[in-house]
């Protein structure tokens, strides 16, 4: 038997009319037979094709409130009867049941009607029961029946239509079905997930997805599953990689913490920070970032939590990066950054980020609620003889912001609210320590009265001598260890601030 079917008929029943003229003209056009309802049907009649209503066929008018029109026998078996089965085609001419050759239909806006914060009824009505069955049928029957679940198949199915002059074929109609069962999957992904409130159950569904150019590395595929258009406006630039996607994840989060806060530039590479400063001015939160570590900016990712005025975007100009993030730009900022053909320059826009972090592990996921606890003066407790004076305070909750977006093990060290070098993703502590003053007297920093962060509690009290061996008067951390009297005790015996927040910062 032949895998090409000429369409003799199609039922159209679609909650939003948007682009549905043009496949109802082209239907028309090819003689297939229209079966409607409701509002789809009344559309169809404005547009002076004929249409068959559905109740003519069923013999039962919409009930219920229009929560009934479709699901009928005579509905479904005109979908779900195979053309090669004698039995199914002799019980259709029993029953009168008219054959259905196409289905277009999509689905109530149940995601949308949620995030519009609408009443629980009113999202409840939004679950759509016809729709879904319609879909799940004519998907099912894909070796008979060609399936249109979204009005983002439109023109797809024009031309599909078109230039088969109302023929299609078998890959085709499969190929179709594989979009329905995306479409019903991911919409009975979310209902799921509105409800679910006790079952431990992991359940999630992007239909938005992009191949990249490749993976961390040119060997390995790489796909981002999401919505980009969401989160930013892309004003120029090279295509963003797998690597430039964590970056940006990273700078993005990082500077949440400084919403709102004076002009704060950061420069991240390999998803750490290497330079952060906030300032009077952006310009010089730019050049006091820069100055945490010039050599690691090279090829990093630039954030701002501010418009990029004329100046800054001067300064940013003559240092090679990957990408530029800030809420806004001037049209002479925009202009001088620009000048290099494949920096990425991207506008930020208010959109809310992930709740939950997943990640692969073994042979399944790890999944967790994000961090989105944020050290505060309210949240701290005073542990020395020594407490820090207000302009230490402010450096001691800068440092910790970072802390918290830097890999554990991890010590940040920070002046006058300004990086000024951090430990990253040591296997001890002391290493990370000693790692950040190191990398800090490279680069010119006196440490003299500077503070220190650290992600986790101390051990020991090694921590807080070498700190103070090198300067560093001022301490937060979370606390916790069965040790901390020790800790304690040398900071009073040396005339150092140290606080606790109660909070683990561990990133891993």
């Amino acid at each position: 038997m032949s895998t090409t079917k000429k369409a003799a008929s199609a039922l159209v029943s679609v909650f939003s009319k948007e682009g549905l003229e043009p496949v109802i003209r082209k239907l028309d056009e090819l003689g297939i037979t229209l079966y409607s309802t409701g509002g789809t049907e009344k559309f169809i009649r404005t547009l002076g094709v004929n249409v068959v209503p559905v109740e003519d066929v069923t013999g039962y008018p919409s009930i219920l409130g229009g929560r009934v029109k479709t699901l009928h026998p005579k509905v479904f078996g005109g979908i779900l009867n195979r053309q090669d089965n004698e039995n199914d085609t002799a019980e259709l001419e029993a029953y009168d049941i008219p054959q259905i050759d196409i289905v277009i239909v999509d689905l109530y806006p149940f995601e949308k009607t949620v995030a519009s914060g609408a009443s629980e009824q009113d999202i409840i009505e939004k679950i759509d029961i016809g729709g879904i069955s319609l879909i799940r049928a004519a998907a099912k029957n894909f070796r008979d029946v060609l399936c249109v679940s979204s009005m983002e198949d439109y023109n797809d199915f024009l031309q599909v239509i078109s230039e088969g002059d109302g023929s299609t074929s078998l890959k085709d109609r499969k190929r179709f079905a594989a979009k329905a069962f995306n479409i019903s999957s991911h919409y009975d992904t979310a209902i799921f997930n509105y409800f679910n409130e006790e079952e431990l159950v992991y359940k999630a569904s992007e239909t938005k997805g992009q191949q990249l150019r490749y993976g961390e590395n040119p060997h390995q595929k790489g796909y981002f599953f999401g919505d980009l258009e969401a989160m930013f406006d892309k004003l120029h630039g090279k295509a963003l990689s797998y690597n430039n996607l964590l970056d940006v994840d990273a700078a993005v989060n990082l500077m949440e913490e400084f919403r709102g806060d004076d002009p704060t530039f950061a420069i991240l590479k390999h998803n750490n920070a290497c330079g952060v400063a906030t300032r009077r001015t952006l310009k010089e939160a730019y050049a006091d970032a820069l100055a945490g570590d010039p050599v690691s900016a090279f090829g990093g990712i630039l954030i701002a939590n501010t418009k990029i005025d004329t100046e800054t975007a001067q300064e940013i100009s003559g240092l090679f990066c990957e990408v530029v993030i800030a809420p806004s730009y001037t049209d002479e900022a925009l202009e001088i950054l620009k000048k290099k053909k494949n920096r990425i320059i991207l506008v930020q826009k208010d959109a809310a980020l992930a709740a939950t972090q997943v990640r692969t592990c073994l042979n399944g996921l790890l999944v967790q609620e994000k961090n989105t606890r944020t050290d505060t003066a309210e949240d701290l407790t005073y542990q020395t003889n020594n407490k820090p004076a207000d302009n230490e305070l402010e450096d001691l909750l800068f440092a910790s912001k970072i802390c918290k977006h830097t890999k554990s093990n991890t010590i940040v060290l920070a002046k006058n609210r300004q990086l000024c070098a951090s430990g990253t993703g040591q296997t001890s502590r002391v290493d990370a320590l000693k790692q950040a003053i190191e990398k800090a007297r490279s680069f010119g920093f006196d440490l003299n009265g500077a503070v220190m962060a650290s992600d986790a509690f101390f051990p020991f009290p090694d921590c807080v001598e070498i700190a103070d061996n090198a300067g560093i008067r001022t301490v937060i951390q979370p606390g916790g260890s069965i040790k901390d009297q020790l800790s304690i005790d040398y900071c009073n015996a040396h005339n150092i601030a140290m606080v606790f927040t109660g909070t683990r910062h561990f990133k891993h």
